[in-house]
Formats: structure tokens, C-alpha cells, sequence
């Protein structure tokens, strides 16, 4: 009976997910509570469930919230506009360059994490550059969403730390043997990028168009900053904020202090070096409240759910059963069939549904064979995670699109191939490396 209520609690949240018409936080909260009480449990147990579950996850949602908002006020500043902004300008007229600058930029703008500040950077500057080249848009975006992609695996960029919120691992500890699986994709997108720009110059030069599916002309004024943008820019004071940024990595990457710790400094100095004065200084931390608030209150409302899911004993119910189902063979690896399949789930699942739904159940099926939490993350992580920016779920894509003119159908024509085999090779590599 606990499986068949554990089933139904996490098929409702995952839809409930999926459909989008309602914040994250509702169902993470409301569906829960609604199969714990089905399943004959009382206020005092809840109660206890809740307080273990929100343990797990208040310094993950610390961290989310200081994180967010202290690069938030880096983008303020103007920190990256210029190396985007010279990119640009040192690649006109050579279309391989283009492309390489183009990956670069994309991973460069995504060192905030947040997908809507990376396309918002990226495509308005780049999209005139590949319209007087006649290059195709939708390879702009292909080249973008990978390198976003690679990025997203950074502690501060979101799934990371759903992962952590699940398995009550450190977001950072999670994170250092990814840096490695980072590396190499970065090396491999280059290469791809200049494959790919070479390809669209003998597309060029043999007459064939680019710009099919194009759905608005977007002016090539849009990458010019608005004068509030420019007040609020600090170009005298680049190499401090380069510096500090470098330096918040650092001790992220050595564990010298807990990561919000680290950004909760970070965050301060920021603001005392760019913006003295408490009104400003508040004026900041309000224009970036909304989204660091919302990612916090997510991790949070994921907390009371896993505390749930965890004590009622749903998920061991159900990866029990599920284990007598299964072939023997393949319970103990059910997270790398997952993972091989982790990026064309993306166009089914939200990262929400992903990470709250599918890696719960995962986790207590093969933990029941010996598999490490981490071990299961990473598999789930790297299969899916370079298809972060093909999903119709994924709001920040949207934005590109609109930004772009571009349609989704063909987004998803011209790059779910190339995005996929991507994540195979990351997902070889970290397999070939032991993470799983």
C-alpha cells in the first residue's frame, strides 16, 4: 500500500511539475504532505519529517541565495561585458573564429549560472555578427546551450544543487571531481565549434541559406547597455572585481570555508567596493532578491519533501518492489541506463522532475545494491545536463528563442543530435575516469 501511495505522490508531483502552471513550490510542498497523510501519518511524525528534511538543505539554500546575488551584482558592475564585447569584435569576418568565440562566450556568460543573464549577454551581441556573415542562427544557439551547459555543472548554476538537496552531500564536494568532466568539455567544445564553423563556411560558400526559421528581425542595437545598465557599471574597478571573483573560486575549489560562508563574504565586498552607501547597497540587494529568494525557496520546499519521502519510508517501499521487478542484471545499473538516455528525457522531464522525481527513486534502487549517492548523481548529472537548453521546460531557452526570432521545433532538429553525442563522449569520459 505505502508503494502504490508513494507511486501516486510522486507521479502527481512530477506532472504537477511538468504542466508549469503553477510555481515549483506548491506541489514540492502541498503533494508530500498530501501522500504522508494518506498513508495514516499525523501532524507530530510530519512535523518530524519536515524538521529532519529542512537539516539536509538550509546551508544549500544559504548558499543559493548569497550566490545568486553576489554575481548577480558582478554582472552589475559590467565585470564580463568587456570580454565578451572584444570577442566580438576580434572574430568579424572569419567564420571559424566565430564560432570558437562563440562557445567561449557562451561558457564565459554562464559563470553566474543563470541561463536568462547568458543568452540575455550573448545572443543580442552575437546574433548581427552571424546575420552580416549569413551563418546560420540556430548554430549561434547550438554552440550557446553547450557551453551553458558545461557551465551549468558549476555548484552555484542550480541542478548541482537540487542533486545536493536530494542526497545531503556538500554542493562542493559534489562539484570538485566534475571540474575534471568541465575540462574536457570545454577542450571538446572548441574542437566541436571549429568542426561545426568549418562546416557552415563550405555551407556559405556553396549559396545554401542559414537564416531558414527565423522569425523576426532583431535590431543590432540590442547588445548596446541602457543608461541605467551604464550607472551602475564599474570599469575603474575591473581588476578588483576580477580579482575577487578569482579569488571566491579559489576557496570554493579548496574548501577553506563552507561555500555560503564564502559568498555571504564575497557578497559583502562586492558591495562595499562597487556600491558604498547603504541605500545602494540595498538597491542591489533588492534588484536581485526575486531570483535568489525563488531558487532558495525551492531548495527549502525540496527539503520538507525528501524529509517526507525519507521518513515515511515511501522510497525504500517503492525501490524495493521496483527491485523484484527489474532484472537482476539491471538494478544495480539503472543509473547509467538513465544516464545514456539522460539528455532526450530532457525534452519529457524538467530539471525539477529530474532531480526531485526520477534521482529520489533512482538513488534508493541502486543504493540497495551498494552504489554511492554520488556515484548516481554523476551519472544522472552528466547524461543529462548538456541538454539543459533544448528543453521546452527551460525558461531561459525561451527567452533565447524570442531574442533570437528562432522556433523551437527547429532548435531541437539542428542540435538534439549534436547535443546528445556530446553528452555521450562526457558521459565515456567521467565512466572511463571511475566518478561512476
Amino acid at each position: 500500500m505505502l508503494t502504490l501511495i508513494g507511486l501516486l505522490t510522486i507521479c502527481s508531483l512530477v506532472v504537477l511539475l511538468l504542466i508549469g502552471r503553477m510555481s515549483p513550490v506548491l506541489p514540492l510542498i502541498v503533494v508530500p504532505l498530501l501522500g504522508a497523510l494518506a498513508a495514516g501519518f499525523g501532524p507530530e511524525a510530519i512535523s518530524g519529517f519536515f524538521t529532519d528534511g529542512i537539516g539536509r538543505v538550509t546551508a544549500i539554500a544559504t548558499m543559493f541565495v548569497f550566490a545568486i546575488t553576489f554575481f548577480g551584482v558582478l554582472q552589475d558592475t559590467g565585470l564580463f561585458r568587456p570580454l565578451i564585447g572584444g570577442m566580438v569584435r576580434l572574430t568579424r569576418g572569419n567564420v571559424i573564429a566565430v564560432t570558437v568565440a562563440t562557445a567561449v562566450i557562451g561558457m564565459l556568460a554562464h559563470l553566474d549560472g543563470a541561463g536568462a543573464t547568458t543568452f540575455l549577454l550573448t545572443v543580442p551581441a552575437l546574433l548581427p555578427l552571424y546575420k552580416q556573415l549569413r551563418m546560420s542562427p540556430y548554430l549561434m544557439l547550438l554552440l550557446l546551450a553547450l557551453g551553458a551547459g558545461i557551465f551549468n555543472m558549476l555548484p552555484w548554476a542550480g541542478p548541482l544543487g537540487r542533486a545536493s538537496a536530494v542526497t545531503g552531500i556538500e554542493v562542493t564536494e559534489l562539484w570538485r571531481p566534475l571540474i575534471t568532466i568541465q575540462g574536457i568539455g570545454v577542450v571538446l567544445l572548441i574542437v566541436l565549434a571549429a568542426l561545426l564553423g568549418w562546416r557552415e563556411q563550405r555551407r556559405i560558400a556553396a549559396g545554401k541559406s542559414g537564416d531558414e526559421g527565423v522569425l523576426v528581425e532583431t535590431s543590432t542595437d540590442l547588445h548596446e547597455p541602457s543608461a541605467e545598465e551604464r550607472e551602475l557599471e564599474r570599469p575603474r574597478l575591473l581588476w578588483a572585481n576580477a580579482t575577487l571573483f578569482l579569488a571566491v573560486l579559489v576557496s570554493l575549489f579548496s574548501g577553506v570555508l563552507p561555500a555560503g560562508y564564502i559568498f555571504m563574504i564575497g557578497l559583502c565586498l562586492a558591495l562595499l567596493i562597487n556600491y558604498p552607501g547603504g541605500k545602494a547597497q540595498m538597491q542591489r540587494i533588492s534588484a536581485h532578491a526575486p531570483a535568489a529568494l525563488s531558487m532558495g525557496m525551492i531548495i527549502l520546499a525540496a527539503g520538507s519533501m525528501l524529509g517526507i519521502f525519507t521518513g515515511t519510508g515511501m522510497l525504500t517501499s517503492i525501490a524495493q518492489d521496483l527491485a523484484q521487478v527489474l532484472p537482476a542484471p539491471l538494478v544495480g545499473q539503472m543509473h547509467i541506463v538513465l544516464g545514456l538516455f539522460g539528455l532526450p528525457m530532457e525534452l519529457m522531464l524538467s530539471t525539477d522532475a529530474y532531480y526531485f522525481g526520477l534521482l529520489p527513486v533512482t538513488l534508493e534502487v541502486v543504493g540497495a545494491q551498494g552504489v554511492e549517492p554520488a556515484s548516481v548523481v554523476y551519472a544522472l548529472t552528466i547524461g543529462n545536463i548538456i541538454g539543459t537548453f533544448i528543453s521546452p521546460f527551460s525558461p531561459a531557452l525561451w527567452l533565447a528563442l524570442g531574442l533570437a526570432g528562432l522556433d523551437l521545433g527547429r532548435h531541437i532538429r539542428y542540435s538534439l543530435w549534436w547535443m546528445w553525442g556530446f553528452s555521450l563522449v562526457l558521459f565515456g569520459a567521467a565512466w572511463g575516469l571511475g566518478l561512476f
